[in-house]
């Protein structure tokens, strides 16, 4: 497709955009749930944080299988079968009594659902749709993953302290439920909105429709993977435990979430900025921005040495909340750039594993290495040199992919 998005294709993007702000939402409150579960059963940080950590893996590991399905059944099925997951692991995660009972119901059945209605649904569709705007289009459809990120944590935090914590899986239980049919019809008939000229697939830049057996033979294919894993690496060892951090210093707890939340929400602009830059500047000049400025967000956390440092707390938020998930569309629209052809779905989901595998690594890491020092500036100084390497591998990506 090289004319003209159509307002239909558009629509597209905005139905993707509400659909993965709802399951990003509903994911990311489990930031609030970790405090709760700590306070109700006496877990550690490193047990609380293992059902998160299980479902990044399950995430990543997944993703390949969701990319085959979304090649075969098309964006409405999967977003109506992650609809009726999400549903019934809220629903089953208000009446959980043990750890096991959280990993399985939010490690695996949530985590199944919302990848069922984010990014490996919803970039190959789009990615047929644009060609010169791709990188805008997918920024637009990435940044619903921090926007869902801003509000989750402050309503989330309200719901718990109002009603508890098993009363807001319920109440979210219930949302989801009555959401799983309209989110579906967004996008009835989105396969059949991609013009006969594209030939039902993203090309890649040299034209070539590639095979994810072709692919996995190219260093480029393995450093994406390695980009993916050491981004979600930095991101995670700071994420999940933002507002523990917080709470730990000093700060009461709904003012941080607030401030959290509205830190994260400027990933909304953020993403999108740099999704649009790298059509413009490359997308690893614009990811390697990105980098930078997360580094600089981690560093005033590790300035923080008690609650009167307000400041410090907001620049945390801004700095890390801005560019959550802005590597995102660079490293997706680099990968439709080099790897794209009808088993795009399927290339995106097996370099997503890398993404599942380091935010398991790090969600989980920060809190065995908090149980072990009593304190989470050790996890943030690697999140620094995690984000470091990952801005190296990235940088790698500029040369042409080797025949």
């Amino acid at each position: 497709m090289t004319g003209r998005p159509s307002r239909q294709a558009w629509l597209i993007v905005g139905g993707g955009f509400i659909a993965f702000t709802v399951s990003a939402s509903l994911m990311h409150a489990y930031t609030v749930f970790l405090l709760a579960f700590i306070e109700d059963f006496g877990w550690s940080r490193a047990d609380a944080s293992l059902a998160y950590s299980v479902g990044q893996i399950i995430g990543g590991v997944s993703s390949p299988l969701v990319g085959g399905l979304v090649d075969r059944l098309g964006a409405r099925r999967m977003v109506l079968l992650g609809g009726c997951l999400l549903t019934a692991g809220l629903l089953g995660s208000s009446q959980a009594t043990t750890l096991w009972q959280v990993v399985l119901l939010y490690g695996v059945v949530m985590t199944l659902g919302a990848n069922c209605i984010g990014l490996v649904v919803f970039v190959p569709l789009v990615s047929r749709l644009f060609v010169a705007q791709r990188g805008l289009a997918i920024s637009l459809l990435q940044s619903a993953n921090g926007f869902g990120r801003a509000i989750s944590a402050p309503i989330a935090q309200w719901l718990v302290d109002e009603a508890g914590w098993r009363q807001a899986y319920l109440m979210q239980a219930g949302l989801m439920a009555l959401l799983v049919i309209p989110l579906g019809a967004m996008f009835r008939g989105a396969e059949a909105a991609i013009p006969a000229g594209a030939g039902g697939a993203a090309q890649a830049v040299d034209g070539r429709a590639w095979t994810l057996a072709e692919a996995a033979r190219t260093r480029h294919f393995w450093l994406l993977f390695l980009v993916y894993m050491l981004t979600s690496i930095g991101s995670f060892l700071v994420s999940l435990h933002q507002l523990a951090f917080a709470v730990g210093q000093g700060f009461e707890p709904l003012y941080a979430a607030f401030v959290l939340g509205m830190g994260s929400l400027l990933a909304l602009p953020g993403v999108i900025l740099t999704g649009t830059v790298s059509d413009y500047i490359g997308r690893e000049r614009a990811a390697i921005l990105a980098y930078g400025i997360s580094i600089v967000g981690v560093a005033a956390a590790l300035r923080i040495e008690g609650a009167d440092q307000h400041l410090m707390l907001w620049l945390h938020a801004c700095f890390f909340g801005i560019t959550w998930g802005a590597r995102g569309p660079a490293i997706t629209a680099k990968t439709a750039d080099l790897f794209g052809g009808p088993r795009l779905g399927t290339i995106l989901g097996v370099i997503t594993v890398g993404s599942g595998l380091g935010a398991g690594i790090g969600a989980w890491g920060a809190g065995l290495l908090f149980d072990l020092t009593g304190t989470y500036r050790p996890a943030f100084v690697l999140s620094i040199l995690a984000y470091s390497a990952g801005a190296v591998a990235f940088w790698a990506l500029r040369r042409p992919v080797a025949r």
